[in-house]
C-alpha cells in the first residue's frame, strides 16, 4: 500500500475543511450534520473521520485556520512597516477578499456564537486575540505623528499603541457582522475610514 505523504493529508483535510464552509455558510453549524459534510466533500464516512473526529473538531479546524490567517495578516503588514489602523485595514481588505471566496465572514459570526458553548472554540478566540494584541501593540512609535520635541516616551507611544489595539480589534466583528449581512459593498469605505478616524 503506497505510504501516504504529509501533502497530501494536508490536501485532504483543507478539501473537507472547503467542503465543510460550503455546508456551514448554507445550513449552519447546528442544522448542517457530519453526513451532510461527508456528502459534500465527496468521500466516505470512514475517509472523514480518519481527519476530524466529529463535527466540533471541523468548526475548531476551520476557526483556528480563520484566526491564523488574520494574525498572519497583521503581522506582515505590521513587519513590513505599516502603522496600526494601516495593519487593521489590510485585515478588513483581506477579510472582504475572503468572504468573497468562501463565505469568511458568514463563517466568523457563526464561530462567536458557537464559541459561547464551546469552551475549546472560546479558548482558541481568547488565543488569537492576545496574539493579534501583541502584533499591534509592539508596533508603538517613540514619536507620533506631530510630535517633534522628542517629548514623547517609548512608554506613552506603547500605552497609546496598546489602547489603539483594543479600539480596533473591536472594529473586526462589527465590520464582519456588516459583511455578512449586507456583502463587500456594504463596507466598502470602512477601510479608508479606519485609517482617518483611528489615527492617533
Amino acid at each position: 500500500m503506497p505510504k501516504v505523504t504529509s501533502e497530501y493529508r494536508a490536501e485532504r483535510r483543507a478539501h473537507i475543511m472547503a467542503a465543510a464552509r460550503r455546508c456551514f455558510v448554507r445550513d449552519g453549524f447546528h442544522a448542517a450534520s457530519m453526513q451532510d459534510l461527508v456528502e459534500e466533500a465527496g468521500m466516505s464516512s470512514g475517509a472523514m473521520y480518519r481527519y476530524f473526529a466529529s463535527k466540533d473538531a471541523v468548526i475548531e479546524a476551520i476557526a483556528v485556520d480563520n484566526l491564523d490567517q488574520v494574525v498572519a495578516v497583521l503581522a506582515r503588514a505590521i513587519g513590513d512597516g505599516a502603522s496600526p489602523q494601516a495593519a487593521i485595514a489590510a485585515v478588513l481588505e483581506f477579510v472582504t477578499m475572503r468572504h468573497g471566496d468562501d463565505g469568511f465572514a458568514a463563517i466568523a459570526v457563526l464561530v462567536w456564537s458557537e464559541a459561547l458553548r464551546n469552551p475549546a472554540l472560546a479558548g482558541h478566540l481568547r488565543g488569537a486575540i492576545a496574539t493579534a494584541l501583541v502584533t499591534l501593540s509592539g508596533n508603538a512609535h517613540a514619536a507620533p505623528d506631530g510630535v517633534v520635541d522628542g517629548t514623547c516616551t517609548d512608554e506613552d507611544a506603547h500605552g497609546d499603541a496598546t489602547a489603539l489595539a483594543d479600539v480596533l480589534l473591536c472594529v473586526l466583528p462589527g465590520y464582519l457582522m456588516r459583511l455578512a449581512l449586507g456583502g463587500s459593498e456594504a463596507v466598502a469605505n470602512i477601510p479608508d475610514a479606519v485609517e482617518k478616524v483611528l489615527t492617533v
